[in-house]
């Protein structure tokens, strides 16, 4: 049950990530493929009736017995709550209204923001276009762990109470890898973020306000859907960085398990992805892929082979740009 893993440090590459190249030999194949980079307009419906569901929620569940309030808040706003993150996470790339309303999709960002209870939508933008642009890169993208995850949670143990801590390891990562000086418009973020949070405990009460933080904790740690942050981009086979994830849960989570497709083009929307795995079917049907984030979660733990070190890293050649 305590077995430590084998590996020692990340699993270091000297060569670009395939993104960029596999993008330019698609698109030089299938140019039908530009006619899909456009904005998703229903999600902005999708996350206003999200916004209300979650509404609707605090309601019913503020006369509830706490069994009950810490039950709903696992079942029904976790996944709400998870499943806006990657709303958020479509936001980001400007898929509500374009890069050319590129304020409007801040704005919506924060207004997505809003159930999850903890500000977090205009930093998650910044850091997450590093992601994309230096993926893997030492020093900047924020999605790898730092050394101390990687040599602390080494045994299967600790391994399960790394996914628990999940929320609050990415939320702290950044400050210890890239940190970056706040913004006017984190401010603003956080500014209308605390005064919904005390818009809910004013009408609904504490018991509310409990199952809002609970559902977003819960729904980020042990919970199905958070296979998906595993399932992208850990090394269970040696040579892939970015994996796909082609099961049900894509259907509450935006699509985000086509993560080869995503990174390949990042600037499709979630609901089009699937039309890119089918276009390009003879690039994606042979990289290695999952059907289950549960079985990732499992294999993750219990895995001796894998661990936070289990994730490609590369120096950065030449000068990075940052916002």
């Amino acid at each position: 049950m305590g077995a430590r893993v084998s590996r020692q440090d990340f699993e270091w590459v000297y060569t670009d990530q395939p993104h960029t190249d596999r993008r330019k030999e698609i698109l030089a194949k299938y140019p039908e493929i530009k006619s899909l980079m456009k904005p998703d307009y229903n999600l902005i419906w999708i996350v206003i009736l999200m916004v209300i569901a979650q509404l609707v929620a605090f309601y019913l569940v503020k006369d509830l017995d706490w069994k009950w309030v810490l039950f709903w808040s696992y079942a029904f706003g976790s996944c709400i709550s998870h499943s806006m993150t990657l709303a958020i996470h479509e936001i980001s790339h400007n898929l509500a209204f374009g890069n050319g309303k590129a304020l409007w999709n801040r704005y919506f960002g924060i207004f997505a923001n809003l159930p999850f209870g903890i500000p977090y939508s205009v930093s998650f933008k910044r850091y997450h276009m590093d992601h994309h642009r230096y993926l893997g890169g030492e020093g900047i993208d924020v999605d790898i762990p730092t050394n101390f995850e990687g040599w602390f949670f080494c045994t299967r143990f600790r391994k399960f109470i790394w996914v628990i801590l999940q929320p609050l390891i990415y939320a702290f990562r950044p400050m210890c890898i890239n940190p970056k000086p706040i913004t006017y418009l984190e401010i603003i973020n956080l500014t209308i973020q605390l005064s919904f949070d005390v818009f809910i405990y004013y009408f609904f009460g504490i018991k509310s306000l409990v199952y809002v933080f609970a559902g977003s904790v819960l729904g980020l740690g042990l919970h199905p859907i958070s296979g998906h942050f595993i399932a992208e981009h850990y090394m269970f086979l040696k040579g892939h960085e970015t994996f796909s994830y082609y099961g049900p849960l894509n259907l509450i989570t935006f699509n985000v398990g086509y993560h080869n497709e995503h990174h390949d083009f990042p600037n499709i929307p979630g609901k089009n992805l699937p039309l890119v795995k089918k276009i390009a079917a003879e690039y994606y049907d042979n990289l290695p892929q999952y059907n289950s984030w549960i079985r990732v979660l499992y294999d993750f733990v219990m895995d001796d082979s894998i661990s936070p070190y289990s994730r490609v890293k590369r120096h950065l050649k030449g000068e990075v740009k940052q916002d």
